[in-house]
C-alpha cells in the first residue's frame, strides 16, 4: 500500500522525513543510515535558496550519503570506478520506479539542461586531464566525441541509467571543481553549469531517497563510515 503524504508534495524534504519517521523502524540499518544521512543534507539545501554554488555542494553530498557503498568500495580496494557505482545505482532505483518519475524528470523536464552539460567540456575529465598535464589526454576531443555517441545511443535508446551516470560523471567534475577550491565563488564562468546541476540534484535527489524508503528489502550496502562505538 503506498505510503500516505500529509501534504500535496510528497517529494518536498519535510514530507521525505516524515515518511522516514513513520517507517524507520521497518528499515534495516544500511538503508536508514543512508536515507538519514541523505534528508539531513537535502534540508539543509532546502534552506539555501540564493547560494547556488553552497546548494549544490550540499545536494552532492545528500546524493553521495544515498549512493555511495562500503569503506571497501570507497578506498578503491574492489577497483570500480566512480561511473561503474553511479550506473549500478541508477539502473537499481530505475528498476524500483514503477511511476516512471525518473524517466519523466530525465526526458520531459531537463533534457535541454542535460544535453548542455552533456556537451559540454568544461565538465569533461579528459579536458582537464591534457591541460593538467597528464599524459595520454591529448586525444580529449576524440574522447569528447566518442561520449557524445554514446550519449546519442542512450537518448536513441531511452536509456536512463546509462545517461544518469553519464550525467553524473559530469556533475562529478563540478563538484570536484568546487570543492577543490577549482573555481571563484559565484563566478560567472561556470554559472551555468552549477545553475542546470544545482537544478537536476535538487529535483532528482528526492525522488532517490523516496525510491529507496519504498524498496527496503532491497540489499542495500553498508554505508561510508557506519555508526561505531
Amino acid at each position: 500500500m503506498p505510503y500516505e503524504y500529509s501534504d500535496q508534495d510528497p517529494l518536498h524534504p519535510e514530507n521525505l522525513k516524515a515518511k522516514q519517521r513513520d517507517l524507520r523502524d521497518g528499515l534495516p540499518t544500511p538503508l536508514t543510515l543512508r536515507v538519514h544521512r541523505s534528508l539531513s543534507w537535502l534540508r539543509r539545501a532546502e534552506l539555501e535558496g540564493d547560494d547556488e554554488d553552497v546548494r549544490f555542494i550540499l545536494l552532492w553530498i545528500g546524493f553521495n550519503a544515498a549512493y555511495a557503498g562500503d569503506v571497501a568500495q570507497a578506498s578503491g580496494q574492489d577497483g570500480r570506478r566512480e561511473r561503474d557505482a553511479f550506473l549500478e545505482f541508477f539502473r537499481t532505483l530505475v528498476r524500483f520506479d514503477a511511476r516512471h518519475r525518473i524517466y519523466d524528470m530525465v526526458w520531459s523536464r531537463f533534457p535541454q539542461e542535460i544535453r548542455l552539460l552533456l556537451n559540454n567540456r568544461y565538465v569533461f575529465a579528459p579536458f582537464w586531464l591534457h591541460h593538467n598535464g597528464v599524459v595520454g589526454y591529448t586525444n580529449w576531443e576524440e574522447r569528447l566525441e566518442g561520449a557524445r555517441r554514446q550519449v546519442n545511443r542512450a537518448l536513441a535508446e531511452h536509456d536512463t541509467a546509462t545517461l544518469l551516470s553519464l550525467l553524473f560523471d559530469r556533475l562529478y567534475v563540478l563538484r570536484n571543481q568546487l570543492v577543490h577550491g577549482g573555481g571563484t565563488w559565484n563566478s560567472a564562468v561556470n554559472r551555468a553549469q552549477v545553475h542546470d546541476g544545482t537544478a537536476l540534484l535538487g529535483c532528482l535527489l528526492p525522488i532517490f531517497v523516496d525510491l529507496m524508503m519504498d524498496n527496503p528489502a532491497h540489499e542495500w550496502a553498508m554505508p561510508h563510515y557506519p555508526v561505531v562505538d
